[in-house]
């Protein structure tokens, strides 16, 4: 594993991470506060935050405040010669009813692409985990008034369960929510394109990376899994939001849809993830690495990819 820089700073736009013959980078669209605690996890406790305060700021938690930070990022891979992303954050313009605080965003995410030398043109596959909003937002971009895929070679894979249901024509629960006009914006363009590939249960994308379904979140909720020379990782699409959720493994965001197969899934995929010393990067925080098991007993390395192991072989310093 190989850990290099791309701005000098502490808080960087972009890490890279080489895992086997995959190479990975971090792209962030933005990261900071969202919700507070009570809201985002209302069911975990108010002290158990202030445990584990130290630990948490400033990558997770807002210092001094109840804010819980979140990271919206892609992460960019290069893999058997193509370029792939996992997720796509929020977008600019999008008009969001449900997330007003989202809408109508400038942001430079393609110049960040473009800083890891990745034009719209030059991707090869985009991988959305799940169709929240926060995770299709650049599947599109606004040209001439009109909504058309940012990423014109790719192939976008979507898992087949969370298009059916968030379909506003199969599911009107979805206006007044967080994904209201998301379908339209975000999803429906790229298949009018006729650029989307559905797929459920599994689906293996090269030698190095597959998809798995991961539900309870949404459902089609997924992971990717690589597994390139000796290095292994998960990218843990949102089974967590924060790495509270490995001591707490029972506690749900107020986001998913299934709470009890949230639970469940996040169980046997972390406690997958710690019997492998797997390093673990997710949708929307910094990537730790994973021991022990899930609860009491689980250790985490956060933040990693910023402080923790640069120069480090593969598989150093993991904790035991």
């Amino acid at each position: 594993m190989l850990l290099t820089r791309h701005d000098g700073k502490k808080d960087p736009l972009m890490n890279e991470l080489k895992l086997g013959d995959v190479t990975t980078v971090r792209i962030e669209e933005m990261h900071g506060p969202v919700m507070s605690t009570d809201q985002f996890f209302p069911d975990l406790p108010a002290d158990a935050w202030q445990e584990h305060r130290a630990g948490l700021e400033p990558d997770h938690l807002d210092g001094g405040s109840t804010m819980v930070n979140s990271a919206f990022q892609t992460w960019l891979l290069r893999s058997e010669g193509r370029v792939i992303l996992i997720a796509t954050g929020i977008g600019n313009d999008k008009t969001l009813p449900g997330a007003a605080y989202w809408s109508n965003l400038k942001l430079g995410y393609l110049g960040h692409l473009a800083g890891a030398g990745v034009r719209p043109e030059d991707v090869d596959l985009v991988i959305n985990t799940h169709l929240h909003v926060d995770h299709v937002g650049w599947n599109t971009r606004l040209a001439d008034g009109e909504w058309v895929p940012t990423f014109p070679n790719a192939t976008y894979l979507m898992p087949k369960a969370d298009f059916a249901f968030f379909d506003p024509a199969n599911n009107p629960s979805i206006a007044g929510g967080v994904n209201e006009n998301v379908f339209e914006a975000g999803i429906a363009p790229v298949h009018a394109a006729g650029q989307v590939r559905l797929w459920e249960h599994s689906h293996t994308i090269d030698a190095n990376l597959c998809l798995e379904a991961a539900p309870g979140h949404t459902p089609g909720s997924s992971v990717v899994k690589l597994a390139s020379g000796d290095d292994r990782a998960l990218f843990a699409g949102d089974i967590l939001h924060t790495p509270l959720q490995l001591t707490y493994p029972e506690h749900n965001s107020c986001f998913c849809q299934d709470p009890a197969q949230a639970r469940a899934t996040r169980r046997r995929l972390l406690g997958w993830a710690a019997d492998e010393h797997l390093y673990v990067l997710p949708s929307d925080a910094i990537p730790l690495i994973a021991s022990g098991s899930p609860g009491a007993g689980f250790h985490v390395d956060l933040g990693f990819v910023i402080r923790s192991v640069c120069g480090r072989a593969p598989g150093a310093g993991r904790p035991p």
